[in-house]
């Protein structure tokens, strides 16, 4: 059962307040838990950020919102009270609290309107009813990354083999192989290149190297066991033990499995990971804006409360 919306969380979160007196934030939150009957599974589920989990971002604007229609007040620092509002609104309480619903009260409509004035305030109600401002937010970020992740696998498919391989070297450069060294890195492959595309060196000698294959396939031309024993003869000829195999379709699961008996330490890479990689990594992509999300410092304004 996926966590119930912001808006959904309204009712509760306000109901949480109903006894009149004075209530933390962790309080509400866990009284939300337990009318809501959410498990620890979803307590745990955090947004793309990694920066709050889902269910606290939701009540926080659940709360927000029915702050400014006046609904409930705060007192100070994540300690907040049902206003007199609030428990006019609870005496005969609605099915649900959204808002349409906060919509009706004079406090909220004047804040929304000074609010839409403003050209791209994140205070102005989420695309999605059902997604606060920085989900809709980073939602559309996922979007973008999946569109530019797709962009980027199909360029590579249309380019020539031997620009792959000098991809797959740059990004394992990028990723630290080396020690980020591009001077570590090597294309190899040509004719009669025994199955080894590129090189790593992992040390100044050249002692412990990384051995790469990148097999640039259409995406329905999967990557068979057969290749992957081919490669795994061709670490051993040269007398290593690692490997990175690249490919822009994917691995068949016989390909997978043969990995589990090798004795080689072969790391597979299939496109849709190889695209994810290249764009945080930052390779073929470049950054075209930055937005930064602030909040209110809390142990700023904390003086005011006492």
């Amino acid at each position: 059962m996926p966590i119930p919306d912001y808006q959904s969380l309204m009712l509760p979160t306000l109901k949480a307040l109903s006894e009149g007196a004075e209530t933390k934030i962790s309080v509400v939150r866990q009284r939300v838990v337990d009318a809501e009957g959410l498990t620890s599974e979803q307590l745990e589920e955090l947004l793309p950020s990694g920066q709050q989990t889902v269910f606290a971002n939701r009540v926080s604007w659940a709360m927000m919102y029915m702050q400014k229609a006046g609904l409930a007040t705060r007192v100070r620092r994540g300690v907040y009270q049902l206003s007199a509002d609030g428990s006019s609104l609870l005496a005969q309480p609605p099915p649900k609290i959204d808002l349409n619903v906060l919509q009706e009260y004079p406090a909220f409509r004047e804040w929304r309107s000074q609010n839409q004035k403003q050209a791209g305030t994140v205070a102005s109600p989420p695309a999605s009813p059902a997604d606060t401002p920085e989900e809709a937010l980073e939602g559309a970020a996922r979007h973008l990354s999946d569109l530019l992740e797709a962009d980027v696998l199909d360029r590579i498919r249309n380019s020539d083999p031997a620009f792959l391989e000098s991809v797959v070297v740059d990004l394992l450069i990028a990723m630290g192989y080396g020690g980020g060294d591009a001077a570590k890195g090597q294309v190899t492959g040509k004719s009669g290149d025994g199955g080894i595309d590129g090189t790593i060196r992992e040390d100044a000698l050249g002692l412990d190297e990384v051995y790469v294959q990148a097999k640039k396939y259409a995406a329905d031309n999967s990557v068979g066991e057969g290749d992957l024993r081919n490669f795994a003869g061709a670490i051993d000829a040269a007398g290593t033990t690692k490997g990175v195999f690249v490919t822009t379709s994917s691995f068949t699961k016989a390909a997978r499995n043969y990995l589990t008996r090798s004795p080689k330490r072969i790391v597979l890479i299939d496109g849709r990971e190889f695209a994810r990689l290249m764009v945080r990594h930052n390779i073929g992509v470049r950054t075209k804006m930055n937005l930064a999300i602030k909040r209110i410092d809390e142990d700023y304004f904390q003086s005011e409360d006492n």
